[in-house]
């Protein structure tokens, strides 16, 4: 922070007493790349020990079968497949993979950041955030053979029931809208498939009241797909949720409390989507 300020009072100085030497602006630039690098030799370091002292042993105390790497991510094939995002996609980063078993039902999950680029009437390349957050994979016990998407209503929350309604049909990629008699569900999401009926299978009462109850908890907007009998779910935090805060006390309870939470609400969505709960059984 005292680089900062010092390059700041600098700059300020050289534009009203004119002392805004050539030398000087080096010496500004040379401070601002030190303070980087150390910065980020500060937060590499601690962040790593971090993950090696608090996240590993979590993971492995909420079960000891899932593997956790904190370099590795969830596939941008898995990601695509999911079909919740139809931008095309140019780069692709994650970390904080888990894999394993939950109730003999196969899952993983990592922080997934998904970006695309345009370019502005000069020609410069802008990075723009298709997601961010943490994104699962889980294997689905029924079968089917459709595709359901399941997305954040942001169009009636916006616009109202009848414009939004009319936005929300008016969007034919996803396929058609799928309208449910749940009310606190349709609040919240809208459903697009190929098959209304199979939706409807996918989606009994008990399962949307699971779903909705999953998004009060993670209080982020909440994207599941339904897609070759897998279950897809992306968690938009908008930041990397087991990074922990610089120059922060890892003792603070409320800020270890948000990471017990945060692992808690993650590994549990296979008991509050009743994943091992075989409904109706693979062809």
């Amino acid at each position: 922070m005292g680089v900062v300020v010092f390059i700041i009072v600098a700059l300020w100085m050289g534009k009203n007493f004119g002392l805004l030497h050539p030398l000087m602006i080096g010496v500004a630039i040379g401070f601002m790349a030190i303070a980087s690098i150390a910065y980020r030799s500060m937060t590499g370091g601690y962040a790593k020990d971090f993950k090696a002292k608090i996240i590993t042993p979590l993971i492995g105390a909420i079960d000891p079968h899932l593997l956790y790497n904190p370099d590795f991510m969830v596939s941008q094939h898995l990601f695509e497949r999911s079909d919740l995002f139809k931008h095309s996609i140019d780069r692709y980063s994650g970390n904080d993979y888990v894999k394993g078993t939950i109730d003999g039902v196969p899952l993983e999950f990592s922080d997934v950041l998904a970006e695309y680029q345009t370019r502005d009437s000069k020609g410069r390349t802008q990075w723009h955030t298709l997601f961010r957050g943490l994104f699962l994979v889980a294997e689905f016990n029924k079968h089917f053979k459709s595709k359901t998407l399941i997305l954040p209503d942001l169009a009636e929350k916006t616009f109202g029931n009848l414009i939004g309604g009319w936005l929300q049909s008016m969007n034919i990629s996803r396929g058609k809208v799928i309208q449910l008699d749940d009310p606190l569900f349709e609040k919240h999401f809208v459903v697009y498939g190929n098959d209304p009926i199979e939706a409807r299978y996918i989606l009994t009462h008990s399962m949307m009241k699971r779903i909705v109850e999953f998004q009060k908890k993670v209080s982020h907007p909440l994207f599941i797909s339904f897609v070759h009998n897998h279950i897809h779910v992306g968690i938009g935090t908008g930041k990397d949720l087991f990074e922990p805060a610089v120059f922060t006390s890892l003792l603070d309870y409320k800020q270890a409390m948000e990471y017990v939470n945060t692992l808690q609400n993650t590994i549990g969505l296979v008991e509050e989507l009743k994943l091992n709960e075989k409904l109706w059984s693979k062809e």
